[in-house]
């Protein structure tokens, strides 16, 4: 029995996803070949993990703006990609020895050519032998031109086969590349985990951006209250004064200084009356 129009018309379209279920969806789909494209970048196995879960933690907290990108999928490799080729890792503690290479002598030989590139020649080489990118796309990704970008690629196709020589073969190339990622135990951490550390990395930057805003107006506030109100003219240093007479005790008085005192004092004695209030 088919189904009636109207019935079709009743269940209507699909609802769209949540924010969050769109970002689940993208990184069920596109993290486990992040993972083992990280890995074949850096030939570390926590390294390329910790890459791809900082790069779904970078997308969940600008996840507007890669909602709109025409290839969300393109934005979280490029980020995963340039965290794991980030040159600070050589300063870490954790990185500075070399992790156990794989069993298989022919993986290890093709993870050693690899890693014997420079950066730039192995991404070019791994996003178009190993992802399958076209030249435009590779050079986009990259941040150069095409013809820089065919340069680095045939320059890093002529190093591996050196290495290796068996995959002289382009074709071979990229049936070893994902036969070497496949065979290692690489895994991603659960979404709800990266998109909780991602907001709880948010609110952490948040939080310590206004606890720095808060300490620069209450400097500022300080300031301004300490600060004098009018200018006051800075007192010069003490300066020595020439020409004042030297300081003299007194000495004995002379004949008309006595004279003069015995005046004074007859004066005194013989002067007039003085006022006094009379009794009533």
């Amino acid at each position: 029995m088919t189904q009636s129009p109207a019935r079709t018309d009743e269940a209507g379209p699909s609802p769209a996803l949540t924010p969050a279920q769109a970002f689940d969806a993208l990184y069920a789909f596109c993290a486990p070949a992040l993972v083992r494209q990280a890995y074949l970048l850096t030939g570390r196995r926590e390294l390329a993990q910790e890459a791809v879960e900082r790069a779904f933690q970078l997308a969940w907290q600008n996840w507007p703006q890669v909602a709109r990108d025409r290839d969300p999928a393109g934005w979280v490799r490029a980020v995963a990609h340039e965290c794991a080729l980030s040159p600070w890792h050589r300063f870490r503690l954790r990185y500075r020895h070399p992790e156990p290479p794989p069993a298989d002598a022919a993986d290890r030989a093709l993870l050693e050519a690899l890693l014997k590139l420079p950066p730039t020649y192995r991404r070019t080489l791994l996003l178009y032998d190993g992802v399958g990118l076209d030249l435009p796309e590779t050079a986009a990704e990259t941040e150069a031109s095409t013809p820089a970008a065919a340069g680095r690629l045939t320059r890093a196709r002529r190093l591996v086969a050196g290495q290796v020589p068996e995959l002289a073969d382009p074709a071979a190339l990229h049936r070893r590349l994902a036969e070497l990622a496949s065979t290692e135990r690489l895994r991603a951490a659960q979404p709800p985990a990266v998109r909780t550390y991602a907001e709880q990395r948010t609110r952490f930057w948040t939080r310590s951006a206004l606890a720095f805003t808060a300490t620069i107006i209450a400097a500022t506030t300080l300031t301004l209250r300490s600060a004098p109100t009018h200018y006051e003219a800075p007192i010069g240093p003490a300066q020595a004064i020439s020409g004042v007479p030297a300081e003299v005790g007194l000495g004995p008085l002379s004949a008309g200084e006595r004279a003069l005192q015995a005046k004074l004092l007859r004066a005194a004695e013989n002067g007039p009356e003085r006022v006094v209030p009379l009794a009533r």
